[in-house]
Parts: C-alpha cells; sequence; structure tokens
C-alpha cells in the first residue's frame, strides 16, 4: 500500500518575502543551490509518489518551467562535456514522474487548494507537502516516515512537532491520546489558539498523508477568517468519522515561510554539506590509492560517497555533483550559451 499522489499548494503570494517575490514563486527561492520546491518534490519520489499535483496561481510559472525540460541547456552542457551538471538537470525530475498543474483562481486558504486537487487525486489516499517547512529528515525523509506509519495502519496521518507553549498560536495544535512513541490518536486539533486555550504544544506541520473522505468534508467546510477554508477545519470533521493519526517525525524542520528560519536553512544545510565533503577529502588524502585501493569503498561515512564526493547526507540539502564543477573552476560563462540573437 503506497502513497502514489502528492499535492502541492504553491499558491501563495509570498507576501513577507517581498519584493524577492514580487515576480517569482516564493518556492522557487533558493536553499544553497536548488529551490524550496525540489526538495519538496525529491522528499515525496523517495516515498514512493508518482503523480506530483502542483496547485498554482498567477505568477508560478517558474515552478511549471523548472520542471519542464530545457532542451537548449541540456544540450550546451552535452556540447561541452559537463557531464556531472547536465546529471544534475537531468535529475530534477526523473524518469516515470508525472506533473500536473492545477490553477486555484483565488487564494481562499490550504483547504481550498487541497480541494483543487480533487479531479487529479480521485478516490485514492494521497499526500500534501507544504514546501516552506524544509525538513532534514535525519536518516530518512519525512513523509518516507510518515508511509510507514500510514502502511502500518492504513489511515490518515499528520506530522507534528513539539513547540514552545508561546508559539503555539502560530500553529494548529493537536490533543492526542497515545498509540505508541512518537505517535498518538487525534482527539481535538484546534488552529492557531491562545497558549492559555492551546491543548497541547504538539503543531501541526506541512506533511500530510489524507484519505480522500478529507474532499466531502472540504466541500462542507465553512469560510473561516479571511474568507479561507480552513484544511484543519475539515480535519476536526474528520476525526469524528475515521482515526487521524499525529506523528512526531525524526528530523530538523525549517520555517522558510519566514525569513529567520529560510537564511537558518541556508546556513545550516550548506555548512552540513560542506563539512562532509571536507571530512570525505582528508581522507581520502589520507589513503594510499595504490596500496589501500579497497579501502577506498570501505572507509566512507553513512552517506557519502567519498570517491565522486556525492554527500548524501543532504539528499534533502543538496546533490554536491554540481559543487565538483564549481571546484574545477567551471565559471558561468563556461556553462552556459552567450547571449544570442
Amino acid at each position: 500500500m503506497r502513497i502514489r499522489k502528492a499535492v502541492f499548494p504553491v499558491a501563495g503570494l509570498g507576501t513577507r518575502f517581498l519584493p524577492a517575490t514580487k515576480a517569482s514563486a516564493k518556492e522557487m527561492l533558493p536553499v544553497v543551490d536548488k529551490p524550496l520546491i525540489q526538495y519538496a518534490v525529491q522528499e515525496a519520489i523517495s516515498a514512493g509518489a508518482e503523480e506530483l499535483i502542483f496547485i498554482t496561481g498567477r505568477s508560478k510559472n517558474s515552478i511549471m518551467d523548472h520542471f519542464d525540460k530545457a532542451y537548449e541547456l541540456e544540450a550546451e552542457l552535452a556540447a561541452r562535456n559537463k557531464t556531472k551538471l547536465l546529471e544534475t538537470v537531468q535529475e530534477i525530475l526523473p524518469p516515470g514522474i508525472t506533473c500536473i498543474f492545477i490553477r486555484q483562481a483565488e487564494a481562499l486558504g490550504l483547504g481550498h487548494a487541497v480541494l483543487c486537487a480533487w479531479p487529479a487525486v480521485g478516490d485514492e489516499d494521497f499526500s500534501v507537502i507544504l514546501a516552506d517547512d524544509l525538513i532534514d529528515g535525519r536518516l530518512r525523509p519525512c513523509l518516507a516516515q510518515m508511509q510507514r506509519v500510514y502502511q502500518e495502519y492504513g489511515t490518515s496521518v499528520i506530522a507534528t512537532q513539539r513547540v514552545p507553549m508561546d508559539e503555539v498560536s502560530s500553529y494548529g495544535v493537536v490533543d492526542t491520546q497515545p498509540v505508541g512513541p512518537g505517535l498518538g490518536e487525534i482527539r481535538r486539533i484546534v488552529e492557531k489558539p491562545k497558549p492559555e486555550d492551546a491543548p497541547s504544544n504538539l503543531a501541526v506541520v506541512g506533511r500530510y498523508i489524507l484519505t480522500p473522505r478529507i474532499f466531502k468534508l472540504l466541500e462542507r467546510t465553512p469560510r473561516g477568517a479571511g474568507g479561507e477554508i480552513q484544511l484543519t477545519d475539515a480535519i476536526s470533521m474528520m476525526i469524528q468519522e475515521q482515526t487521524v493519526l499525529a506523528y512526531e517525525f525524526e528530523g530538523t524542520r525549517y520555517d522558510c515561510g519566514s525569513k529567520l528560519g529560510y537564511l537558518k536553512a541556508n546556513v545550516e544545510s550548506f555548512l552540513h554539506a560542506e563539512l562532509f565533503l571536507h571530512l570525505g577529502e582528508r581522507l581520502l588524502h589520507r589513503i594510499d590509492r595504490k596500496r589501500d585501493s579497497h579501502l577506498a569503498g570501505k572507509l566512507q561515512p553513512p552517506g557519502i560517497h567519498i570517491g565522486n564526493h556525492d554527500v548524501s547526507r543532504a539528499r534533502m540539502f543538496g546533490d554536491r555533483r554540481a559543487h565538483d564543477a564549481d571546484r574545477t573552476g567551471a565559471r558561468d560563462e563556461d556553462v552556459l550559451p552567450k547571449n544570442r540573437e
């Protein structure tokens, strides 16, 4: 039992990052060398998704372009024998993965964005990923962790994390009945409560696995503040009918919807990648390739392929192959075509 379809609500205006997001999608903001939306897509694919459903708005065409094939760029990279960079570009969307783009005519909230995906999702269980929440799942991506819970219990799963009580007013907060370590059945969910009214400090973050029942409930969900349809309101109705689990994922979340969280994601992910690359290089220099070449494949820290500097510790935080091209002195003018008429 595998979740084949993933929904990405990307129609938001990104007002907190103006003027940077005036003409471009906030989901295209880069963390080191990849846009936020690419990290989200990679996480979904790693959990088994085959159909990616983007709920877009105006000024979001850059997202569609990013996952489209760039014939001219690929041809130029191939002609200049930039093999690693060519592979990096081609792997943005692996073979066998389908993209569907649906326009959300009005920004009516997360619940409405999910409802817009109904024609593409149909009668299947599906996942929802908010690209603003960049999650380093350590040994396993967050959605893949949730997928294991879903496979065991066969019901809706929502990612959660503990937050300070003075921050609960920024989140949906759940009250749960423990089911196992880091796992509970949701009894109540409250959207952005005051600290004194919060049922707990267990906050909902931007990862969901939902059954298609949510669509019927969203149809019945009245508009709340600002005329928006809240996903949490529909989930509140769902828990009266079905079991919905709250899962405390293992990993670190970066709130890239805020400037501070976005900056932290860039700094920490860059330092992680550089640290492991540096350690790999130092270790490689200590090995006599002729005498002890058989050790090169053994002396590898978890997730690091020393031979080609592929730092997969950062599978969520950047493939280092493009970095190799930078280290050889490649410049933009060496890779990209000259301006042409």
